[in-house]
């Protein structure tokens, strides 16, 4: 019997969680989306950072750790994902500038339209309860907008845990989400177990649109 080739919509959905941290609190929250958008049967999901726009002696200054070894997304790379999924942290209410210099990056995908029709969902981190929690995804939103992205937010599926109100969590209907403080807070459980199911709820809504494609 002959067997014949599998079709493009049968391949694994290629889902790229692509972020920026300084402190490690996004890059927690990226690996807790790895790991739920992996638990999705036929995603294939993979992290990656953008690169850094500050010197080792600014950085060392504000007491950043050392990047971990998650390889480094150049702008050409996105066009190969079916589903993105961009974290950061903020800076005064909007997207870190190392993120924001990456999506500058992207005008050549923006041109030839290359990221159009894609899924993309957001996560961030805030020092502060009213640091930016609403702020940050929203005006991020315009990024997708401009490469005629389809943004994926979680909404409130991840269900009683989005109304939580006697423990600290960051988050919102955009996205998962966490607090920093003065840098010593870590992402409580709750929050990555939002971050888990954001990821699992992402990669179930890139993967159907891959399927239909």
């Amino acid at each position: 019997m002959e067997y014949l080739p599998l079709k493009a919509s049968l391949t694994a959905t290629k889902v790229y969680i692509v972020y920026y941290s300084m402190y490690g609190h996004v890059e927690k929250l990226a690996e807790e989306i790895k790991k739920g958008a992996s638990s999705v049967e036929g995603v294939e999901a993979k992290l990656w950072q953008v690169s850094e726009t500050l010197s080792d002696e600014v950085l060392g200054k504000m007491s950043a750790p050392p990047k971990s070894d998650v390889p480094i997304i150049t702008a050409a790379e996105l066009a190969e994902a079916d589903g993105l999924i961009f974290g950061f942290p903020t800076r005064f209410g909007m997207m870190a500038a190392q993120f924001k210099a990456f999506m500058d990056s992207t005008g050549g995908l923006w041109r030839a339209q290359q990221l159009a029709g894609k899924p993309a969902g957001i996560f961030y981190s805030t020092g502060s309860q009213g640091g930016g929690q609403e702020t940050t995804p929203l005006t991020a939103i315009t990024q997708l907008v401009h490469h005629g992205m389809i943004f994926v937010p979680i909404g409130y599926t991840f269900g009683a845990g989005m109304f939580e109100l006697e423990k600290v969590k960051g988050g919102s209907p955009y996205g998962a989400g966490t607090f920093s403080g003065d840098g010593s807070r870590q992402p409580s459980e709750l929050e990555l177990e939002q971050a888990f199911h954001q990821g699992k709820y992402f990669a179930g809504i890139a993967k159907k649109l891959k399927t239909a494609a």
